[in-house]
Formats: structure tokens, sequence, C-alpha cells
């Protein structure tokens, strides 16, 4: 596999970026099999291969060596994952004694030229701009009202119809980055343990044993989990009501796209549904209508249109996070410690439930 390159004036358009107008390569040579590179050998690199550069500086010369890091299964799948990796080692190479320098970071573009990276101090990203109202609000003002209208009932559907079309595009050929999201639901820093390492001491809802004990069944939750790759799916990652934007009618557009693209399609379902149970215990202390019945519907919907009963089978430890979300002291610092008790009621219920009876969620709390 190698990375587009437009050849060697791409090559020394960079290094003239990096050490100014007089620099000129005198050779390249791929290190591990010692071969020259000329020509049109120059219009690609190979993936995690160090190349040896020599080049002159205003008649000064210099060795340098560039190197990629090859996609793998060990967390080095996506772009950014990479891209994480080299931008961290060129901010941490030059403050160890000893340690080789890094001169820069940089980047291959898509239309096969270099680009430095080295001066970044912080990424952005840059969006269109779209029109909007937070779904949040709109389940504020049925907290507020007390019961629901068909707009409510329609954009529930809606948006349990957005998941069955998400989740129609099946990852075969994917299912290492489905077992790479079930291990990130457990270890990664906004995930399972992250949320638990943030929990504060001295809390009696959420003492040392009762984290240790949810920590420990989402480890057994996982073994279980990653043995169901084939369920790999297209996923949103982060569908909550924060995150989609309602117009007119049923019309919205989502927001906030995270931690890759294919995964276990019941992240999506726990994110969103778990919401409904969350406005409920704020506004009455229990489950029960009108939120009570957007869950059902959203639930029911889903199941009738994708006929996947299994995902009741596997959607505890997602439960478990966001349930870990919403009790927590840091997102939800105003939450009455009924409420985050109940909350945690769930999310151990849940992790001892082999199948999800959404007819009876309640139970759990």
């Amino acid at each position: 596999m190698e990375i587009s390159l437009l050849g060697l004036d791409s090559l020394r358009d960079y290094l003239c970026e990096v050490y100014g107008p007089n620099t000129e390569i005198l050779r390249v040579v791929e290190m591990a099999s010692g071969k020259e590179k000329r020509g049109d050998d120059l219009k690609g690199f190979g993936y995690g291969i160090p190349y040896l550069i020599e080049i002159s500086v205003s008649g000064d010369v210099k060795k340098v060596v560039l190197e990629t890091i090859r996609p793998s299964e060990f967390g080095h799948e996506h772009f950014s994952d990479r891209a994480q990796i080299l931008l961290w080692q060129h901010s941490a190479f030059n403050k160890l004694p000893r340690h080789v320098k890094s001169i820069d970071v940089g980047a291959f573009t898509i239309k096969g030229t270099l680009k430095s990276l080295g001066d970044c101090k912080e990424l952005f990203i840059l969006t269109e701009y779209v029109e909007g109202k937070p779904y949040y609000m709109d389940l504020d003002d049925i907290k507020v009202r007390g019961g629901l209208t068909s707009l409510d009932v329609e954009r529930c559907l809606a948006l349990s119809d957005y998941l069955v079309e998400v989740h129609s595009v099946k990852g075969a050929g994917f299912e290492s980055l489905y077992i790479r999201r079930v291990r990130e639901l457990i270890g990664h820093g906004e995930c399972i343990m992250g949320l638990i390492d943030s929990y504060p001491p001295g809390l009696d809802y959420a003492d040392e044993k009762t984290l240790m004990d949810i920590e420990r069944k989402c480890l057994e939750w996982r073994w279980r989990l990653k043995k169901k790759a084939y369920r790999c799916a297209r996923v949103h990652g982060d569908f909550h009501p924060w995150n989609i934007l309602f117009r007119e009618g049923t019309d919205f557009t989502v927001l906030d796209r995270s931690r890759g693209e294919w995964g276990e399609p019941a992240d999506d379902l726990a994110a969103m549904t778990i919401n409904y149970i969350f406005y409920s215990l704020q506004a009455y202390g229990e489950f029960r209508n009108p939120f009570r019945r957007l869950f059902e519907i959203f639930w029911e919907n889903y199941l009738d249109k994708t006929g996947d009963e299994e995902i009741l089978t596997v959607i505890q430890p997602y439960y478990a996070w966001r349930g870990l979300v919403i009790a927590s002291p840091i997102w939800y610092p105003n939450l009455t410690k009924e409420t985050r008790i109940k909350i945690f009621n769930f999310i151990k219920n849940m992790l001892e439930v082999e199948k999800v009876d959404v007819k009876s969620i309640m139970k759990n709390l």
C-alpha cells in the first residue's frame, strides 16, 4: 500500500517550506531495502516504511528520515489514529534527553503534495452552519406540558426510522472495528472507565465497590460482545438529543458523529432512548408516560422495521455507559440524589439482564 505523491517536486517544495528556499534533494533511499528512489519511484511512499532523505541546505548536507505509520488493528485503523500518534511524537520527542529530534510533522494531501503541521498548537474543524432547535428542547417542553402532541410522536418515529436507515448498512469486512469499538466502550476515556474515573470519592450511591462491580460486569460483557462482530454496522456513535437539530415538522440534521464509522447499533439506541428514562425520572421520579410512551414508540418501530431482536441481548453495557453519563455529578450537577440512585439501580440491573424487556424497563429502576 502506497501514499500517492506528485513526485520529486512535491517533496522538494515541502522541504523548502521546512528548511528554506535554498534546499535541494540529493537522494531518497528506502531504508529497509537500501533501494534508492528515483523518477517515477517517487510518486509513492509505502506505509510504515522509513525513508532516508539526503538534502543540501545552502550547501550544508543534512540527512533526515521520513516515516509514516502502517494501518493495523492495534488502534491504528483510522487516519485520525495515526495522526494522533505522530502529532504527539512531534511534541514529545524533543523533551526527552538523548532522544532523536523531531524536525516536523506533516501530511500527505489528497492532491499528492506534502504539508507541514509542525507549528500546529490545536486542530479544529470547520463545518457548515445549519438552522434548527436541539431535540432536548422538545423533551423540555414535554416535561412542562405533561403530554404528547402528534408532532412529538412523528419526531420520535423519524429518529427511530433514521437509525433503521443508518444501521441498514452492514460492516462486512470491518469486524475488527466492531471488536475495537467494544474494547473502547470499556476502556476509552470518554466511555465506561473514563466516566467511572471521573466520579469523586465519597458518594454513597457510587462508592468504590459499586463502581468496581460495574466495571467488572462490563468486562464480562465485553467478552460476550466481541464474539458478535457479525453485527457490525454503520453507526452515528453519539446519537443523543443534544446532537439533533429539528426544523419544521420532522426535518432534522444530526451533529457530532463520534468514535468511528462502524460499530454496534445498540450504541445509538441506548444513547437516545435512555434520555426518555432520564427526563421521566427528573419530571416524575419514576418512568411513566409521556416519556415511557416515546421510549416504547421508538423501540417498537425500530424492532418492527429491522427485526433485530438480538439487539436486546447486547445493549446492556451501552445502557450502563450512558447511565454513567446521565448520573454524573460533573455533567449533571443539579440532579437529586434520588434520581442518581435510580439511575445506578438501572445500570446495575441492566448488567444482570440477559435480554431487555422494553415493556417492563421500569422494573430495573
